[in-house]
C-alpha cells in the first residue's frame, strides 16, 4: 500500500468514525433521558444498557477476519483475534472504568435535563487535554488552549443559578448529586481517552483497527460484567418485568427503548476510541464537544426542556472555542503542509492501516 493511499484510508475512517460518533454523543443521551423522564429509575440497568450491546461488534470482526483470510500470506495464521495478552490486560482495565464511568453519567442523567448534562459533559475536554498533556505528551498551541479554557469556562458558567432548571419533585440535594456526579462522568472519560492513547502508543503489536475493534469488545464486554454486579447487588433484574408493564409509553416501548438505547451507545464508544486511533484523543474529545448544540437543541425539541440564559451563554462560550480549535487546526495543517516530494518520502503511519479492513 503506498504512502497516499495509508493517508486517505486514515482520513476516510476518521470520517466515518465521526460520524459514528455523532450518532452515538446525539442518540445516547436522548434515548436514557426518554427511560427515566417515562418511569424507568433502575441506574444500574441504565448503565448496563451502554455497553451490553458489544456483541454486533463481532459483526465487523468477522468481516475483517473474512477480509483476512482471502489477502493475507497462505502460509501465515490467521486468527479471529489478534490481540495479544498486555493489551488484552490493559482493554480490561479501560473496561472497568468504563463501567464506573457509565454508572456516573447514567445517575446524573436521571437527575438532570439532557441540556444541562450535555453542558456539563462539555469540560470533559478540559479533563481530556489535561490528561492527554500527562500520559500521551499531547502538544498544544494558543487555539488549542484557548478552546479548552472557553469550553471549561462555558460548563462552569451552568454552576450559576443552575438549579433553577431542576425536574419537578425533585430535592436540590438530588439535583446537586447529578451534578457532581455528571462532572465526575465528564473527569472520568477525559482520562480515559487519553489512556486509550497511551495503550495504542505502549502495544507491543501492530494496531489495525481491527484490533480497535477488538479493544471496543472487550472494554465493552468487561464494562458490562462490572454493571452487571452492581445490578445484582441492587436487585435490578427482579424488578425490570414491573418496570416495564409500569412504564408509561408501554411495555413494548420500554424494551424497544433498552434495545435501541444498547445499539447507539456502540455507536458512541466504538466512534470515540476510532478517532483516538485515526487522530488523538484530544480530537476525540473535541469532536465529542463539538456535537453539544446538537444535542441541545434535539432535547429542547424532544422534552421541552428549558432553555435559560446561563445555558445560553455556556453555549456560546463552547461554540467560540470549537471555533478556536478547528481554525488553529487548520493554520496548523497549512503552515506544516508537505511539498509532494516529502509526502512520497514519508514513512508509513506508526498505527498501519493495511489490515485494518
Amino acid at each position: 500500500m503506498e504512502v497516499k493511499d495509508g493517508g486517505t484510508i486514515r482520513k476516510a475512517l476518521l470520517v466515518i468514525n465521526c460520524i459514528i460518533l455523532s450518532i452515538g454523543n446525539c442518540g445516547g443521551p436522548l434515548i436514557t433521558r426518554l427511560y427515566f423522564i417515562h418511569g424507568g429509575n433502575r441506574i444500574w440497568f441504565s448503565s448496563w444498557l451502554q455497553t451490553a450491546g458489544c456483541p454486533i461488534i463481532l459483526l465487523p470482526i468477522a468481516c475483517a477476519y473474512v477480509h483476512r483470510s482471502r489477502t493475507a500470506d497462505p502460509t501465515s495464521e490467521n486468527k479471529v483475534f489478534c490481540m495479544e495478552r498486555p493489551l488484552f490486560i490493559a482493554a480490561i482495565v479501560l473496561g472497568i472504568l468504563s463501567g464506573l464511568d457509565n454508572y456516573f453519567y447514567s445517575y446524573g442523567l436521571s437527575r438532570l435535563p439532557v441540556s444541562t448534562s450535555s453542558l456539563i459533559i462539555a469540560s470533559q475536554l478540559a479533563f481530556t487535554a489535561g490528561f492527554a498533556f500527562l500520559l500521551v505528551k499531547q502538544k498544544f498551541t494558543a487555539y488549542s488552549i484557548n478552546a479548552v479554557f472557553l469550553l471549561t469556562i462555558g460548563a462552569g458558567v451552568l454552576a450559576l443559578h443552575s438549579s433553577s432548571d431542576r425536574p419537578a419533585n425533585e430535592s436540590n440535594k438530588e439535583y446537586i448529586l447529578g451534578f457532581v456526579m455528571t462532572l465526575a462522568a465528564a473527569a472520568l472519560y477525559g482520562f480515559i481517552l487519553p489512556l486509550v492513547e497511551l495503550t495504542y502508543k505502549k502495544a507491543k503489536q501492530e494496531i489495525s483497527y481491527a484490533l480497535v475493534m477488538e479493544i471496543q469488545l472487550v472494554m465493552c464486554l468487561v464494562a458490562t460484567a462490572f454493571c452487571t454486579v452492581g445490578m445484582l447487588v441492587n436487585n435490578d433484574f427482579k424488578v425490570i418485568g414491573r418496570e416495564a408493564r409500569e412504564f408509561e409509553l408501554g411495555e413494548t416501548k420500554y424494551y424497544i427503548v433498552a434495545i435501541f438505547s444498547a445499539i447507539i451507545w456502540q455507536f458512541f464508544f466504538l466512534g470515540a476510541i476510532g478517532v483516538v486511533f485515526c487522530a488523538s484523543s484530544l480530537l476525540s474529545g473535541v469532536v465529542i464537544s463539538v456535537l453539544l448544540p446538537v444535542t441541545e437543541i434535539l432535547a429542547v425539541f424532544f422534552f421541552n426542556e428549558k432553555f435559560q440564559a446561563e445555558k445560553g451563554v455556556s453555549l456560546a462560550l463552547s461554540l467560540w472555542g470549537f471555533l478556536s480549535y478547528f481554525y488553529g487546526d487548520i493554520k496548523r495543517i497549512k503552515t506544516k503542509k508537505p511539498t509532494p516530494e516529502t509526502e512520497m518520502a514519508s514513512p508509513l503511519p506508526p498505527n498501519s492501516l493495511e489490515s485494518s479492513v
